[in-house]
């Protein structure tokens, strides 16, 4: 029976803990003493925090991520799970690499605003477009993609792929 109380007592403390941890450390110091305090009927709890529990609250839990640049050092991001648009995949070695080239120009000729890039795996050329999180997000460009370019719209799916976030967009993993 005291061992369930000190087990319980020891997860209450837990979450309160993980609660806490965006927190500043006087609302963290504030926990710790209502925990503390006698409440008249319902008992009373004693928490003794380790100094190492101390030092290791507030801090960031997960590495910091790893910050690129473009080419032309214009835009910083990070690289992270997501979707792309695959608009464009052939395996004819005299012509699909022209191919992905033509419908790259005109993909960025009607979205600008849209990443394209054109890539060789044996044996296939392939066309990605965008740097969606989402699949919602990467559904909605499709839909209008596939409107305007009919004639090679059936051919366009959503993948997941590594996509660049730029820094300070926040990402929701």
């Amino acid at each position: 029976m005291n061992y369930l109380f000190h087990y319980t007592i020891l997860f209450l403390l837990l979450v309160f803990v993980n609660g806490a941890y965006a927190q500043s450390s006087s609302q963290r110091k504030e926990i710790l003493r209502e925990l503390n305090s006698s409440v008249p009927g319902k008992g009373h709890v004693s928490v003794y925090e380790d100094e190492s529990i101390g030092n290791v609250l507030g801090r960031p839990m997960a590495p910091p991520r790893t910050v690129y640049t473009n080419s032309d050092g214009s835009t910083q991001f990070y690289r992270a799970r997501g979707f792309k648009i695959q608009a464009f995949s052939g395996n004819n070695q005299r012509t699909s690499k022209n191919e992905a080239l033509r419908k790259q120009q005109l993909i960025n000729n009607a979205y600008a605003e849209h990443e394209t890039i054109v890539l060789f795996e044996s044996p296939f050329w392939r066309l990605r477009v965008g740097n969606f999180q989402t699949r919602a997000e990467a559904e909605e460009v499709l839909k209008e993609m596939v409107k305007s370019f009919p004639s090679f719209g059936k051919e366009m799916y959503i993948v997941v792929d590594e996509v660049k976030i730029p820094v300070g967009q926040p990402y929701s993993e």
